[in-house]
This record gives C-alpha cells, sequence and structure tokens, in this order.
C-alpha cells in the first residue's frame, strides 16, 4: 500500500511549513517534485531548498517533468481534465519506478494549501495504484496577503468570495460580496471592472525574497500594478500573485 500525503508548503518561504508538515517530509520514503521548464526552475529550486533543509538522508527526492495543456482545446475544463490525466500517468510512473514493491510513504510539496484552487486531490484521485491519501494544511496565498498587507480579510460580520481571473472577467463582481479575494488571474482581471470606489490590495512572490506589494484605490494603483506584474514576469520568467478588491457601502448597496 502506498502512503501519499499531499503538504501544503505556504507561499515559497521555507518558515511558512509546520512542524505537522517538516514531520511528514521527514517520515515520506519518496518526495516528487515538478519540474516546469527552464524559465520557471525557480518553483523546483524553492522546493529543492525546502527539502535540503527539513530532510535526513533517507528519504529520495525525485523530479518529474509537468506536461503542458495543450493549447488548441478551446473546451477549458476538458483541457484541464486531460492535462490532468497526463499528470496522474506521470505520477504513477515514477512512484512505480523509485517503488517498485508498490509500497512506502510518497510525498508531494504543494503550494499554498491543498484544498484551496488547487487540483493536487483530483490528480490524486485518478491513480491507479493501492493508496491511502491524507493531506498536511498549509498556509494559503489568501493568508500571506492579508498578513503582508496587515488587514483583515473581511469586514465585520460581511461575506468574502473568493473567485478566479476567469470568473471575474466573464461574470463581473460577485453578488451579495463587497470583498472579493482573485486568484488564478494571468490578464490582470481588476481592469474589467467599474474602479470607482474600489479598494485593491495586491501581491506578488508572497513570503519570498522577491515578495512585491501594492494598494490603493484601484483608479490609482491598477496602472502600477499592471506594469509593476510585466516587468517582474520579463524578469523572473513567471509569477505568481493574488489580490483582494473591496468595495465601499455605497457601491455594495448598488448606488455606484
Amino acid at each position: 500500500m502506498i502512503e501519499l500525503t499531499l503538504i501544503g508548503i505556504g507561499t515559497g518561504n521555507p518558515d511558512h511549513l509546520t512542524l505537522q508538515a517538516v514531520a511528514a517530509m521527514r517520515a515520506a520514503d519518496l518526495i516528487l517534485i515538478p519540474h516546469k521548464g527552464a524559465d520557471k526552475d525557480d518553483l523546483a529550486g524553492l522546493r529543492r531548498a525546502i527539502c535540503d533543509r527539513y530532510l535526513g538522508a533517507s528519504t529520495r527526492v525525485a523530479l518529474f517533468d509537468m506536461p503542458q495543456r495543450d493549447p488548441g482545446d478551446p473546451d477549458y475544463h476538458h483541457r484541464v481534465n486531460r492535462w490532468h490525466d497526463r499528470i496522474a500517468a506521470i505520477w504513477q510512473d515514477r512512484i512505480a519506478a523509485e517503488l517498485p514493491l508498490l509500497s512506502g510513504k510518497v510525498a508531494l510539496l504543494v503550494w499554498g494549501d491543498p484544498s484551496l484552487y488547487d487540483s493536487t486531490l483530483r490528480i490524486a484521485g485518478r491513480l491507479e495504484l493501492p493508496l491511502t491519501t491524507r493531506v498536511i494544511p498549509g498556509i494559503t496565498a489568501i493568508q500571506a496577503l492579508c498578513a503582508a498587507h496587515a488587514i483583515p480579510l473581511n469586514r465585520i460580520g460581511a461575506p468574502v468570495q473568493i473567485t478566479t481571473g476567469r470568473q471575474l472577467r466573464d461574470h463581473g463582481w460577485p453578488e451579495a460580496a463587497d470583498t472579493i479575494v482573485v486568484m488564478l488571474d494571468g490578464e490582470s482581471s481588476f481592469q474589467t471592472l467599474r474602479p470607482e470606489g474600489v479598494q485593491i490590495w495586491w501581491g506578488a512572490y508572497l513570503g519570498m525574497a522577491e515578495e512585491l506589494l501594492d494598494h490603493g484605490p484601484l483608479p490609482d494603483a491598477a496602472p502600477r500594478i499592471v506594469a509593476t506584474r510585466a516587468a517582474a514576469r520579463a524578469a523572473h520568467g513567471w509569477i505568481m500573485d493574488i489580490y483582494l478588491l473591496r468595495r465601499d457601502r455605497d457601491q455594495q448597496a448598488g448606488r455606484a
């Protein structure tokens, strides 16, 4: 039986790991690390640095090449499902190669927390192996963003909606929420909103040495964030960012 552990590692800072996460890493026989291409070597490097800091000599670390999504498929959900199938097949091959008796403890280091806008659990469900799965929670990008700006996530007694850039572009501001958190947004979709009366708190590379932050009224901050984001992506070859938007009370009441 394979025991698969998905370990939330926060947003790239080794200090984000919980004691539970460190113990799970040290108990693993094998840790799988994805390699996403030369332009994203930093991501694999951060995982390796975490392993170097916390692991003993008995745990093996194996890299695997992360496949690319098929850009030719216009159906987003179909494209993502096929991509997950390919990732699961790679995991299965690597586990079988590294643990040929199909027995032992395998771990994957997951950015943030495996429960929030992450597909590692869905991919694990595709494995055709005798296994059990457990999850070690981690610091989410939402927590890191609010901590970096020293702000509460919500107003008193008020709801918060977590959404994606695609949803914001296609459907606009979600109803019944005066605060929204936007993840997985490669196109700065806040530019599609009416900016008046909206505040934004933005962060990229949260918890890392490269951390970038900006905050202010959306009409003023949006151009700065777009320019900063483009420059950072060009410099690093990748970017992970997140932002929180909050409307004033007049807009929430529909008077904007």
